[in-house]
């Protein structure tokens, strides 16, 4: 799947953008809407808008977290052989401690993660600050062509680039799982 980005000023203009995306065999989960108008997104305008915990870095930052805990385990079952240390009280005491620096240095970049925007929309921030709205959509190859012909219809969508999407297995869970929840009582 690839991400496609648009820029408009018009929030009824995406409204109309995300219907028709639908209509055309597009599903919610891979349409979204980036704004600083929360609210106004979601209950005047009814579009599907970015979960306000996928904004920040939290991904991203677990995972630069995992791999320094990683390493830091790494290094403390290094430094447990080459001292030898592990012949005297066994390798139990090690593995624990290492396992620990694992969990916090992914805890720790998470946290890290939380205080800073997503690594994928920090480059619309300026747009964001000046009112305006990043709308985007993941694709696959086979669905490109209805995209092109629904954007072609709005003329005041400005492409603002493509970029890596949510994988395809994720997006068809979520079709899933909202089936599941209109389905249950």
């Amino acid at each position: 799947m690839i991400r496609h980005f648009y820029i408009s000023d018009d929030l009824n203009d995406l409204e109309h953008v995300e219907e028709e995306l639908k209509m055309a065999g597009l599903t919610a989960p891979q349409i979204h809407v980036l704004s600083s108008k929360s609210a106004e997104v979601a209950s005047h305008h009814h579009l599907h808008e970015v979960e306000s915990i996928l904004r920040q870095d939290i991904v991203h930052g677990t995972e630069i977290g995992a791999l320094v805990g990683l390493a830091g385990g790494v290094l403390v079952l290094a430094i447990a052989w080459f001292t030898q240390w592990h012949e005297t009280v066994t390798w139990v005491p090690f593995v624990f401690l290492s396992i620990i620096v694992l969990g916090f240095c992914t805890w720790e970049g998470g946290l890290f993660g939380l205080r800073r925007p997503n690594v994928h929309f920090k480059r619309f921030q300026e747009i964001l600050s000046q009112g305006k709205h990043v709308f985007f959509v993941d694709i696959d190859q086979e669905q490109k062509s209805i995209l092109e012909q629904v954007i072609s219809a709005h003329p005041r969508l400005e492409l603002a680039g493509t970029g890596p999407a949510t994988p395809g297995f994720l997006v068809h869970t979520q079709e899933q799982w909202n089936k599941f929840i209109h389905w249950a009582p």
